[in-house]
């Protein structure tokens, strides 16, 4: 089964960083409120990328690996102009 690591512009202009397997139904938590305690202080206002990995392993690595990077850097690696 894949997980995904995924990207969330926040209304305020932070990045959200965090893995699902269905990234979809997890962004719809965070937009109801339902999701990650950050979210819900920071309502989510767009996704901004999901990267899949085959194990949910590989997916909290590179997680972690993203959320080492400053808010450009992600902004870079959504736009595919950057590698983490």
């Amino acid at each position: 089964m894949a997980w995904f690591v995924y990207l969330l512009e926040c209304a305020d202009g932070s990045i959200y960083t965090g893995v699902a397997v269905d990234v979809d139904k997890r962004y719809a938590e965070h937009v109801a409120g339902k999701g990650a305690r950050y979210t819900r202080s920071h309502p989510p206002r767009r996704l901004l990328a999901r990267f899949e990995h085959p194990d949910r392993s590989a997916a909290l690595k590179a997680e972690y690996a993203i959320k080492q990077l400053s808010a450009t850097d992600k902004r870079a690696l959504a736009q595919g102009t950057a590698t983490a």
